[in-house]
């Protein structure tokens, strides 16, 4: 055995690629990570061979990255959903987007904010008519965990942000330096403003970020929100819907957006990049009172 074999036996990034270092490998995570679980689900959404689907899904089962679930008795027909040790891998799948946004779809530009034209607003507008994957469940503000898409009522208003303030701290000393990367006290105070004709028009409303929830939680108890902040800190919903991010720090921040979904899970409306912050918080209540009456 050459050195360089037994080096690589110690190498966890050696490892790793031995699982998961390869093209369709990485697009079923990507994937089944969006909800897309079934194996003609699957098939249809990346265009490859059920030979090579079957042979790349039977080396993430036999990893124990995925794990096969019968939903089907005659015949026999499964679902491969994430394991522990997969979901483990969704933030390297956020990670490995963030880098091609920025190096390989972008200019290298490290920022919060983004192009009315471009991947990441292509992205996000092709959220319009896709379903947000049922069985995500994030820690609220309120101490429970929440379905992102409201149960009960004509709607949901999701708006995503990058941070919240830091009670007591001034902005320009606890957000980081990057353009479009500061707190959302502007936009969560333009929705509470909003938040009884929201309210009125039987439409939820919630707040997300990758922040931590007892960060939030300080946040929205300074500013007596009347809605929940949702913490996405496993990125599970921001790989679900392939989010734009931005990397401040050490840590993942998503970009302003905001998304309208219907109660039947439908994203029925988009607005991103959000540059005009009152603007988009009226327009997200038109398109959510619209929405309500049809």
């Amino acid at each position: 055995m050459s050195p360089r074999r037994v080096a690589d036996d110690a190498c966890g990034i050696a490892q790793a690629a031995a699982v998961v270092g390869d093209w369709w490998s990485l697009l079923i995570l990507r994937e089944v990570a969006r909800g897309h679980v079934r194996f003609d689900r699957l098939a249809e959404e990346l265009g490859v061979s059920r030979k090579v689907l079957s042979e790349r899904l039977r080396t993430l089962t036999d990893h124990h990255v995925l794990e096969r679930r019968l939903y089907q008795d005659r015949p026999a027909r499964y679902e491969y959903v994430l394991t522990e040790r997969g979901r483990g891998l969704v933030p390297v799948l956020v990670s490995l987007q963030d880098w091609a946004d920025r190096w390989l779809l972008g200019d290298g530009t490290l920022t919060g904010e983004a192009p009315g034209e471009g991947a990441e607003a292509r992205r996000v507008a092709g959220l319009v008519g896709e379903p947000v994957p049922p069985g995500l469940l994030l820690p609220g503000t309120d101490g429970s965990a929440h379905d992102p898409v409201a149960a009960d009522g004509r709607g949901t208003v999701l708006f995503a942000y990058p941070a919240t303030g830091v009670p007591g701290i001034p902005a320009d000393l606890a957000g980081p330096s990057v353009p479009g990367g500061a707190g959302c006290t502007l936009e969560s105070r333009q929705f509470r403003a909003a938040w009884p004709e929201f309210r009125d028009a039987g439409i939820a409303v919630y707040g997300m970020s990758t922040q931590s929830p007892p960060e939030q939680a300080a946040f929205a108890r300074a500013e007596d929100l009347p809605f929940t902040l949702l913490s996405d800190d496993r990125l599970q919903l921001t790989a679900a819907l392939r989010l734009p991010t931005f990397r401040a720090g050490q840590s993942l921040r998503v970009k302003r957006l905001i998304l309208v979904i219907g109660p039947d899970r439908v994203v029925r409306h988009a607005v991103f990049p959000v540059t005009d912050i009152p603007a988009a918080v009226t327009e997200s209540l038109d398109l959510a009172r619209a929405m309500g009456r049809q």
